[in-house]
Formats: C-alpha cells, structure tokens, sequence
C-alpha cells in the first residue's frame, strides 16, 4: 500500500517523553484516514517499509509503526522482521508504502 505523505521523524513526534506534538497528532489522523481495511495475519509478522524522504532511515519508523498498530488492532511485538529502505525524493513528493505478511 502506498500513501502519499511526508513521513515524520520520531524527533518531531515528540514533546519531553510522552506527549505528543501537536504535528505529530495532526500526522497520526491523516494516516489513519488513508490507511485501506486490511486483513493482518496471526502470528508473527515480517514489516516491509520504504520512505521517500530526505531523514535517516530509522527517524519515520516508530511514527508509522504506531500508526499501523492502532488502525490494524495489533502489538508490534508480533513483528519480527524488517525491512526498511529509504529513497531520496524531492520535497513535495514524499511518500510511505508498506506490506505487511505473515512471517515465514
């Protein structure tokens, strides 16, 4: 699935250790609004991610991975694999795609 958003660092999502930050809340709805029914597997699952952006690969994760977990109804825990890539895009063509299958 693919979403044509600009990804959110975790340093912008943020205020002391666990308040969130206004753009961070703001982020979080625009997703989940986007975000299609899908059906998640039992048992552990393998996360694919790719980020078109301009911020270290690990900074959009944690942002996203939550938002995942409370449109989907699942613990992340069950996540077990990863795969994350970044690709460098131009400001205004920022965009989040993902899959998410049973582990194999």
């Amino acid at each position: 699935m693919r979403l044509d958003i600009k990804p959110m660092s975790v340093n912008a999502a943020w205020q002391g250790r666990r308040f969130k930050t206004p753009e961070y809340k703001a982020y979080e709805r625009a997703i989940l609004l986007m975000l299609r029914p899908l059906t998640i597997p039992d048992g552990e699952l393998e996360l694919i991610l790719m980020f078109g952006c301009e911020m270290d690969f690990d900074n959009p994760v944690k942002p996203f991975v939550d938002c995942l977990q409370k449109k989907y109804g699942f613990n992340d825990r069950r996540i077990t694999r990863s795969v994350i890539e970044v690709e460098r895009v131009a400001k205004g063509s920022e965009y989040i795609q993902f899959e998410i299958r049973a582990r194999a």
